[in-house]
């Protein structure tokens, strides 16, 4: 098995258990590699989960558990070609380059990276 990165709402469909059997098998191997997401899925996460401390707690846990991706100058500028090809939100094509940069398998729900060039991607709810 390969690398992932893992996208805020895949992580959202695994905590609530919202996946498809596969799509949970996926995650769980994923997650058990030692997680692996951008920084701006750090900041998606940690952002939605405010009110229910039990759930904060467990996105802590998550994020601290995991390897963040923090933003350098070769997933900026593939972030902008990206950007340049696609309409794509600039969220979206960070976490698209932060996955190219660094060759990893990008396990999202969200449409539209299917038409990045190069992304290797996965959608948990789909396999």
């Amino acid at each position: 098995m390969g690398q992932y990165l893992i996208d805020n709402n895949a992580i959202s469909g695994f905590l609530a258990e919202t996946l498809s059997a596969n799509g949970m098998a996926v995650m769980s191997e994923a997650i058990d590699q030692t997680p692996i997401i951008s920084v701006i899925t750090e900041i998606e996460a940690l952002s939605w989960v405010h009110d229910d401390k039990g759930k904060e707690q467990i996105i802590k846990s998550f994020v601290n558990d995991s390897i963040v991706i923090s933003l350098t100058p070769e997933i900026v500028a593939c972030c902008v070609r990206i950007r340049r090809n696609r309409k794509m939100k600039t969220p979206d094509a960070i976490i698209a380059a932060t996955a190219l940069v660094h060759n990893l398998t990008l396990i999202t729900n969200d449409s539209g990276f299917d038409k990045v060039a190069g992304l290797k991607y996965l959608n948990p709810y789909l396999i």
